[in-house]
């Protein structure tokens, strides 16, 4: 019996590792689009910077133009509703990957599974 309670965590453990895996790629792929989304907001101020100093447009325009573009972005990228929120969720679902409120409706069944079987075993000693 000690065995299969051995196998079990080992199991249990790759299992952990694979989720961890998956997580990890799907991590480093969202801190890479943060990245680029990052470098293309300074390369679009650069240019309203350019724009501002060739006199093509006033600076009031320009700061307009930057606090637009980084509003539209917030919207866009930000929040339950953004396309990038969508994408993740489409990728889960698709690979059927456990999502955070899955994973804390497990924990909180084997939390009760655990305490009822404490009672049981209390009870019949």
């Amino acid at each position: 019996m000690d065995t299969n309670a051995e196998q079990n965590q080992e199991k249990s453990k790759n299992e952990k590792h694979e989720f961890h895996s998956f997580y990890d790629v799907v991590r480093r792929m969202m801190l890479a689009g943060i990245g680029a989304v990052a470098l293309k907001h300074d390369e679009i101020e650069e240019f309203i910077d350019k724009l501002v100093e060739r006199g093509e447009i006033a600076r009031k325009d320009g700061e307009e133009l930057m606090k637009e573009m980084s509003d539209r972005h917030k919207k866009y990228h930000h929040g339950e509703e953004s396309h990038t929120h969508k994408r993740v969720t489409e990728i889960m679902e698709r690979f059927s990957m456990p999502t955070k409120n899955d994973l804390d409706e497990l924990n909180k069944k084997l939390s009760d599974l655990e305490k009822k079987i404490d009672d049981l075993s209390k009870s019949k000693k």
